[in-house]
C-alpha cells in the first residue's frame, strides 16, 4: 500500500439544480477527493486552507474517515473558499453565480513531515503554482496525477503547462483536452498534450465515461447509466479521488492495474451525484461500492460470436 497525499480545496458550496438547492454545504476537490479516496483505507493526507468558520464537525468528518487533517492550515479571523453554482436541466452545463476566494488567495501549502515521502500525489484543482509549490515538497514520488480546469488554461497556461511537464497522470475534462491541445479529435489531443510531459492522458466525458490513453494504448470506461442524478457537483473529484486511492492501496501503477483503477472512479463518482454535495460520499458503504461493481462488469463484459 501507498501513501497517498492530497492537495485541493476544502470549502462551501451553494449549489441550485432542477431538483432543488443548497445553503452553504461542505464541498471542495480536496474534500471530495478524500472521501472517494478513503474508500480504500488508505493512508491518505489533505493539505488545503480554511477560515476560523469552518465547522470543526466538517475537520471531524474527514478524521472519521482516516484522512490526516495536519496539512489542512486554519487561518484565525479568515473566510472559507466560497463557491455557488446553478446548473442548466440537461446537468452537464453550469452558471457560477459566486466565487470568493477568501483565505485561499493567500495559499502557502505546508506539505506535513510525515507526508513528504508519499507515493502517490494527487494534485487537485487548484492554481497551478499551489500545485507545483506541493509537488516540489515531496521527496521522490512514485505517481503524481494532474487534475485541472479550463479557468487555469485561461488564466495562467504558462504556470499550468510547468505543473503539466512534471506530472505522470493528467485528468481533465472533453472540453479542457481540446482547449489545451488545439486537437478536436481527443485521440489526437491526447497525443499532444502527452508531449507536454504525462506519461498517461484520462479524458473524463462526464455521463459517457472516461478514456485513458498511453503511448499507443487505448481504454474506454463507460459511465453507469443512471435513472437519477441529483447533483453534478465534485463528480470529478470523486472520479479522481477513486482513481488515485485504488493506486494507493494496490500500489501498481502500471497500465493494466490504472484500467482498473478508471473503473473504481467512474464507480464512485456515479455514487457522488445521487445526492447533494458530499452527502452521498459521506454515508456510502463498502457493500454498496461492491455491489455496483458488479453493474460495471456486466456493462463492459461480452463475447463476441464470429459468424
Amino acid at each position: 500500500m501507498s501513501k497517498l497525499l492530497i492537495v485541493g480545496t476544502v470549502a462551501f458550496d451553494a449549489i441550485e439544480t432542477p431538483f432543488g438547492k443548497t445553503d452553504k454545504i461542505l464541498g471542495g476537490a480536496g474534500t471530495y477527493i478524500g472521501l472517494s479516496a478513503s474508500q480504500f483505507n488508505v493512508d491518505s493526507a489533505v493539505v488545503s486552507i480554511v477560515g476560523d468558520d469552518f465547522p470543526q464537525k466538517y475537520l471531524d468528518l474527514l478524521t472519521k474517515n482516516n484522512i490526516n487533517i495536519d496539512g489542512i492550515e486554519v487561518v484565525p479571523g479568515g473566510k472559507t473558499f466560497f463557491w455557488s453554482g446553478r446548473y442548466h436541466n440537461d446537468l452537464n452545463s453550469r452558471d457560477t453565480l459566486d466565487t470568493q476566494l477568501n483565505v485561499l488567495a493567500d495559499f502557502n501549502p505546508v506539505v506535513p513531515n510525515a507526508y513528504k515521502d508519499s507515493e502517490i500525489v494527487m494534485l487537485g484543482n487548484l492554481h497551478p503554482l499551489v500545485q507545483l509549490s506541493v509537488l516540489e515538497q515531496i521527496e521522490s514520488p512514485k505517481l503524481a496525477i494532474l487534475d485541472t480546469m479550463n479557468f487555469w488554461m485561461d488564466n495562467a497556461l504558462e504556470d499550468l503547462k510547468k505543473v503539466i511537464s512534471k506530472v505522470d497522470v493528467i485528468t481533465i475534462n472533453d472540453e479542457e483536452a481540446r482547449q489545451l491541445s488545439g486537437e478536436y479529435s481527443l485521440a489526437k489531443a491526447a497525443k499532444k498534450i502527452a508531449t507536454m510531459g504525462p506519461k498517461y492522458v484520462v479524458i473524463k466525458k462526464g455521463e459517457h465515461g472516461a478514456l485513458l490513453f498511453h503511448e499507443e494504448q487505448v481504454f474506454f470506461a463507460p459511465a453507469l447509466p443512471l435513472e437519477e442524478v441529483f447533483d453534478p457537483t465534485g463528480a470529478g473529484d470523486t472520479f479522481a479521488g477513486g482513481f488515485a486511492g485504488y493506486l494507493a492501496k494496490t500500489g501498481d501503477i502500471s497500465f493494466e492495474n490504472m484500467k482498473n483503477a478508471i473503473i473504481y472512479g467512474s464507480n464512485l463518482a456515479s455514487f457522488c451525484v445521487e445526492k447533494f454535495g458530499t452527502e452521498r460520499m459521506q454515508e456510502l458503504s463498502a457493500d454498496e461500492v461492491d455491489s455496483r461493481l458488479e453493474e460495471f462488469k456486466k456493462l463492459t463484459q461480452f463475447e463476441i460470436a464470429l459468424t
